[in-house]
């Protein structure tokens, strides 16, 4: 297939080899599009979206996730600004551009006058890694989710995103749809939490996961149970079985302004590599 304006072009799947060596780069910064790569097999109709590669004399330099998530993979401002030339011709698609901050400011500088008033700009979120044991005891209450389990942990997962994002994911019909992620992500081992009586007192999940590294989402302790330590246990206990059991690093990235995260994360034995922002619309 031919490249268009500044050696750009959709990937398939014939490119797949060639776009895993280029993610692989940093597997774990990059665990998303990994993910998103192997489990699709690089087809536009598995990935809800395209994958654009950019390349240089017949080489594959950076691409670029253009889904519900725009995330840019390994790529240089020149290579964040070729790409929002190509997303200018056919209108903003996506929720959210996120990725490594340096691509995501390049991009957003390119579209920002075309794409609207995004709902909130995230530039200073610290990606954080952890490849050995978690620095305190784990919670050994913490434990995999069950289906059983849902009808207490659905509205858990409802308020930590309403929390973290701003708004419901129920918001403008989209109940069904979340409810179908998060039982998704209980069917694959992938949902954690501890209980207390019944009721849920901490939880996490995998949002993607390589046989290099896995990405944790949606932390959350209810209001009423913050403070006490469970976060940092239950990290703990996510982090050992996580690396036991799914893979060798275990990441996420957190808001620089959420200090009482970032201590979790600090005391558990995550450590920053490298710095994210988010755009949200």
């Amino acid at each position: 297939m031919l490249t268009t304006r500044h050696g750009v072009r959709p990937l398939g799947s014939a490119d797949l080899d060639e776009f895993l060596v280029l993610a692989r780069r940093d597997p774990v910064v990059n665990a998303f599009v990994d993910y998103r790569a192997t489990t699709t097999n690089l087809e536009p109709r598995w990935l809800g979206g395209e994958m654009w590669g950019r390349f240089v004399d017949g080489e594959l330099v950076a691409a670029c996730h253009v889904g519900a998530n725009l995330v840019p993979v390994q790529a240089t401002p020149d290579d964040a600004a070729a790409f929002a030339e190509r997303a200018l011709t056919r209108g903003r698609t996506v929720s959210t551009i996120v990725g490594p901050q340096e691509a995501v400011r390049a991009f957003w500088n390119g579209v920002a006058g075309t794409w609207g008033r995004p709902r909130e700009l995230r530039w200073e979120q610290p990606h954080l890694e952890i490849s050995g044991l978690p620095a305190v005891a784990p919670d050994r209450g913490v434990r995999r989710s069950l289906p059983s389990d849902v009808h207490e942990l659905y509205p858990a997962c409802v308020a930590m995103y309403t929390e973290e994002v701003g708004i419901s994911p129920e918001w403008g019909g989209g109940a069904e749809l979340y409810r179908a992620r998060v039982n998704q992500l209980v069917s694959r081992g992938w949902s954690f939490a501890r209980y207390d009586r019944g009721r849920l007192v901490f939880k996490a999940e995998v949002a993607c996961a390589t046989p290099y590294a896995a990405q944790i989402q949606g932390v959350f302790v209810p209001p009423s149970h913050r403070n006490q330590g469970l976060a940092t246990a239950g990290m703990a206990a996510v982090v050992d079985i996580v690396r036991r059991e799914i893979a060798p690093t275990v990441s996420l990235y957190v808001n620089d302004w959420n200090t009482s995260a970032r201590a979790v994360y600090e005391k558990v034995g995550f450590r920053e590599t490298a710095r994210f922002a988010t755009v949200m619309f």
